[in-house]
């Protein structure tokens, strides 16, 4: 085994450890993003905190916790998270593992193109399947993230009380704090 390709191999193994650890760190629970639109046309943008029985508790981008009255709103939109990033970088990662296994067992491929002939490394194989990997990850996840995961819309304004309690259910399980009394 070459210097070149030990090095390869040690980086690609550091860096997926450090990349696929990440949910190992103890993280506080996160809210849904939420837009409220009130009755009077305002919108208000933040982290769900917790459901109380009249009331939602949003973080605000700026950082302050705002209530906003059930009474008041007329449409919640729940925002979700695009998977685009996520499966790119999956797709790197395994593009460019498969393609430094490939490299270093076969010893790097020789290609002959007309007058040209090209011997390629197992870091130039790691890194041609890491692109291909990454486009091919971020198309799955843009699919699979955007297009199964839209904006939830949840009228309010009109409904019945019952309806609404349903919905309060739904967003509840949503909140950092999903069992505030």
């Amino acid at each position: 085994m070459n210097p070149m390709s030990k090095k390869l191999i040690s980086l690609f193994l550091a860096f997926s450890l450090a990349v696929l650890s990440a949910n190992l760190y103890a993280k506080e629970r996160r809210g849904a993003k939420l837009i409220v639109t009130k009755k009077d046309g305002q919108l208000i943008e933040g982290e769900l905190i917790t459901v109380k029985p009249n009331s939602l508790l949003l973080l605000s981008i700026t950082g302050r916790d705002m209530s906003v009255g059930i009474s008041e709103i007329k449409v919640i939109k729940i925002v979700k998270k695009s998977k685009v990033w996520t499966g790119a970088g999956l797709g790197l990662l395994i593009g460019a593992g498969c393609g430094a296994l490939i490299g270093y067992a076969g010893g790097g491929e020789t290609r002959t193109f007309g007058w040209w002939t090209s011997q390629t490394t197992a870091g130039e194989e790691a890194l041609g399947y890491g692109i291909v990997g990454g486009l091919v990850g971020g198309i799955i996840g843009g699919i699979f993230g955007v297009g199964a995961g839209k904006d939830e819309t949840i009228q309010i304004e009109g409904k019945s009380p019952r309806w609404i309690e349903f919905y309060l259910e739904k967003l509840r399980k949503k909140a950092r704090i999903p069992d505030y009394k």
